[in-house]
């Protein structure tokens, strides 16, 4: 009677080395062993499983290759939406301040401005005429100003082309242009309008056009932010309509300093320009004759 082996536990027969053996088919000849058991081959199986499952993975995520995997899109796709995205934002500012310069210059050009959605009023863009404007009455505040302003008398209206008693003139000078822009409205001492009005972009600098001194940094009703300053020889320059003025009373400056910020303040003007007026020995004259705007 042929006895039984006794079985194996699992652990022992994973712990059992066998022999594998490679033959030649013709001749027999052995060409290499292998001895393992099961337990060292499921390692060696399951560590190159391992390696292999991270290879794929890293291919996969960090390659072009995953775009060809559903779900994954371009790696580019984000790059390019993004400057899209920009380029979109900076086209749309960049139009939005071309329409607003466009509707600027008809509106300079039809000397009109909007009200509401259809309503156009017609209003002159200078400082001589009061016509056509229904104004607030002014407060005790600013008619104690007004009249403060007006003691002052920081310059004299008088009629003589920009000549002293002499015969001497401003060309000797060199100006600085205190504002590029379009002339809207020209020197017309005839209408009480003593100097030119400029407009340009919005919140554009406003420069000093010599060396000199702040005589009157200050605001009144009718022209706003108005700043003058007293130059060499009795020579004078005034701005008006700003919306920020940057220098004070008594401060002094240079020619090209910042002195205030092109603006729309006061109530005899109708949208940002600068009104920019040149006094000589008490008498105004016109800019545009020595300066280049």
């Amino acid at each position: 009677m042929t006895e039984e082996k006794p079985k194996k536990s699992l652990l022992k027969r994973l712990q059992t080395k066998y022999i594998f053996i490679v033959r030649n088919e013709e001749n027999f000849e052995v060409k290499f062993t292998i001895r393992a058991s099961f337990a060292s081959l499921g390692i060696i199986f399951g560590g190159l499983g391992v390696v292999l499952i991270v290879l794929i993975t890293s291919l996969v995520a960090f390659t072009p290759l995953r775009e060809y995997i559903p779900g994954y899109s371009d790696v580019n796709i984000r790059k390019d939406v993004l400057y899209l995205s920009f380029k979109a934002d900076s086209l749309e500012q960049a139009l939005q301040e071309r329409s607003d310069y466009i509707r600027n210059i008809r509106r300079v050009l039809n000397d009109s401005v909007d009200v509401g959605d259809t309503t156009k009023v017609t209003q002159k863009d200078t400082a001589s005429s009061k016509h056509n404007k229904t104004f607030t009455p002014p407060s005790h505040a600013d008619s104690l100003l007004r009249t403060e302003v007006e003691s002052q008398n920081p310059y004299n209206v008088s009629l003589n082309g920009g000549h002293d008693k002499s015969g001497s003139t401003l060309n000797d000078y060199f100006f600085f242009a205190p504002l590029k822009g379009i002339i809207t409205n020209g020197f017309n001492p005839a209408g009480s309008h003593f100097g030119v009005d400029i407009t340009s972009k919005e919140n554009d600098a406003v420069k000093a056009t010599l060396d000199g001194t702040v005589v009157l940094s200050t605001w009144t009703l009718a022209t706003g932010n108005v700043i003058i300053i007293q130059h060499k020889d009795n020579i004078i320059s005034v701005y008006e309509h700003n919306s920020v003025l940057m220098k004070k009373s008594g401060d002094h400056v240079q020619a090209g300093d910042v002195i205030a910020i092109v603006g729309n303040s006061g109530e005899l003007t109708t949208g940002p320009h600068l009104h920019f007026e040149l006094w000589y020995q008490g008498s105004p004259v016109n800019p545009i004759d020595y300066i280049t705007f």
